[in-house]
């Protein structure tokens, strides 16, 4: 059984930044191999990469007839590449640059028969670095690597629960590279406004198609500038009236003006008695502030939260 400490880890974002930035690239070096082979679903769904037992997947890529998968694997600390055809590569997830990773990766997929050749450089970074010509970034803490995954996959099983309470189209839970973050996204089923854009590095167009509909959403991401910490997120799109002054749960959550969302510290939901129950009311109780003030139809949209585990009991926490 795994213990509390080892399920929600402490994750101080200045102990392992250095590693968070690494790492970022690293995941954005996969995930455009994904963009690249995977044909377009609406909102970027194709991009993302999801949480396993062991790490973060591309899931199945195809390349012609073949198909290949890449993972993560925090406890073995590999890059795995495995194609349809029985072929495997390993790669050390160690300290190295991000142009070595980025050599070593595109190597591994000409040796097995899949090459890829992606959009070579970052996005959502300001300042950018070619992936071939950055050896700025090369930390790595296997340590704290593996406590993210942990986090990550914490995070996903409640976030999965939280998913099947909503029987609109909503996104699969799914890991977003560009951020980087975890997320889940509910729709109302209404256009939204266009969006402004102006994201770093990332064309308007990616981000207007993203937000083309009305929105609830919500995520884990490791933190960064006004949030130096790792956090909750949660936001609407459009913002109704009154969204930021809306009361929501846990007390520890605040309306972060800086970046127009909810936000909850993940110390919150560590340190407390019952952390799935902790996240969860952060959860509903955004989604309820954002639904309510945009007028949503919740009747057709939802389903009772006993409906979705009438016997729910919360263990392991």
């Amino acid at each position: 059984m795994t213990s509390r400490e080892d399920a929600w880890p402490a994750l101080p974002l200045e102990a392992w930044q250095d590693t968070h930035a690494t790492l970022h690239l690293w995941l954005q070096i996969v995930g455009k191999v994904r963009l690249t082979q995977t044909p377009y679903l609406n909102h970027c769904w194709h991009v993302t990469l999801y949480v396993t037992p062991n790490g973060l997947t591309t899931g199945p890529v195809a390349h012609g007839r073949r198909s290949f998968r890449i993972d993560f694997d925090f406890l073995r600390q590999r890059l795995v590449v495995r194609t349809s055809d029985g072929g495997i590569e390993e790669l050390p997830l160690a300290p190295q640059s991000v142009a070595t990773f980025y050599s070593k990766l595109m190597a591994a997929l000409d040796r097995l028969g899949v090459p890829v050749r992606i959009y070579a450089a970052p996005n959502e970074i300001p300042d950018a670095i070619p992936f071939a010509a950055d050896e700025v970034h090369h930390a790595y803490d296997s340590e704290f690597a593996q406590r993210y995954w942990r986090i990550l996959a914490q995070t996903e099983r409640v976030f999965t629960e939280f998913r099947a309470r909503f029987i609109g189209k909503c996104s699969p839970v799914h890991f977003f590279w560009g951020a980087p973050d975890l997320a889940v996204t509910r729709f109302s089923g209404r256009a939204a406004p266009v969006h402004p854009g102006g994201v770093p590095n990332l064309p308007d167009r990616v981000t207007r198609e993203a937000y083309s509909h009305e929105v609830s959403s919500c995520g884990f991401w490791a933190g960064g500038g006004a949030v130096p910490y790792p956090a909750y997120y949660a936001y609407a799109y459009p913002s109704p009236a009154g969204y930021s002054a809306a009361k929501v749960a846990p007390a520890a959550a605040f309306f972060s003006n800086d970046y127009g969302e909810f936000i909850l510290p993940y110390d919150a939901v560590r340190t407390s008695a019952a952390p799935e129950e902790t996240l969860l009311a952060f959860l509903q109780s955004t989604y309820d502030a954002a639904a309510d003030l945009a007028q949503w139809d919740r009747h057709a949209l939802e389903r009772p939260a006993d409906f979705v585990r009438p016997d729910r009991r919360v263990r392991g926490s």
